[in-house]
């Protein structure tokens, strides 16, 4: 992790809350040794609680309805996928000074893939598409909108204030006037005219498992899963997967030329907002945003 909070009114959480939130929710587990799991998560913090359980705490208020949301969800959508999702083992309550709701999941073993050089990133790409694939295919009622489901115009005035910021800060050798180009394609491309498919919504590297030579084995944080636009949940061609497996992925999901236009300007914006904002608090994310940048410009 970087210097300093990565949000403004993020709550300090460390082993010690840890601690005394479970063993005043989960008399059962207090004496279970817990200690800090470093990763480049944005909006929660993660401690594993023995060996075979992991307590996720939001850092942020907005972050708090995501927890809600993975209690409500997780148990339909997981019987459902074609890989494994977090399993919800208790459900937090505000204690301590801790003000939001938290949860104590099952550990999942397995790495994120290297975004640089996932293992095996064909049969990757082919796990990734099945498991989009089979969110879309979900015939559950009532979900509610993606974190980024909706039009690819809301996000304009957000990408075009992080191209401008970029523009300014030294060091950042992004090709802004390229970028702001592969964006307004974006823009132009048609939108989405059918009905809402069930999306993750944030399939970044952190949040897959691979396991077994580079397997796709689990995916986690469905704090932003719901209906919305499908190409929202492309990510994965740009921010993890080299141009070949890119093909691969692409071809299994069927992807038309429209959603793959905006899939892209999507990823593109989510990494030109990340930069500026996590670079120097958030390297993970930082480096990742690059990636990105790099590996959508270079389809052009």
């Amino acid at each position: 992790m970087g210097t300093g909070p990565m949000h403004p009114g993020q709550h300090p959480v460390d082993e010690e809350l840890v601690r005394r939130l479970v063993a005043g929710r989960f008399p059962r587990w207090a004496g279970l040794p817990v200690r800090r799991f470093p990763s480049g998560g944005t909006v929660n913090a993660m401690h594993r609680l023995g060996d075979d359980m992991v307590v996720r705490l939001p850092l942020v208020a907005g972050a708090a309805a995501d927890v809600e949301r993975e209690l409500r969800w997780l148990p339909r959508l997981g019987p459902r996928l074609p890989v494994t999702v977090p399993e919800v083992l208790g459900a937090g309550e505000p204690a301590e000074g801790y003000p939001w709701p938290w949860a104590v999941y099952r550990w999942l073993p397995g790495e994120p893939p290297d975004e640089a050089a996932p293992a095996r990133p064909l049969r990757l790409a082919r796990d990734l598409a099945g498991f989009v694939a089979a969110m879309r295919g979900l015939t559950l009622p009532d979900a509610p909108p993606a974190h980024r489901g909706g039009p690819v115009a809301s996000l304009d005035a957000e990408v075009r204030a992080a191209v401008e910021e970029l523009r300014g800060t030294p060091g950042e050798r992004v090709d802004c006037d390229a970028a702001t180009a592969v964006w307004e394609e974006a823009l132009r491309a048609p939108a989405w005219d059918g009905s809402p498919v069930w999306l993750h919504g944030d399939l970044m590297p952190g949040n897959l498992l691979v396991r077994g030579g580079g397997r796709l084995a689990a995916v986690i944080d469905f704090g932003c899963a719901g209906a919305g636009d499908p190409a929202c949940d492309l990510f994965p061609a740009w921010n993890l997967l080299p141009p070949a497996a890119r093909v691969v992925f692409r071809t299994e999901l069927g992807v038309d030329d429209a959603s793959w236009v905006r899939g892209r300007g999507r990823t593109l914006a989510q990494a030109l907002v990340a930069l500026p904002y996590y670079r120097t608090t958030n390297p993970a994310m930082a480096r990742n945003a690059r990636h990105v940048i790099r590996a959508v410009l270079a389809e052009r």
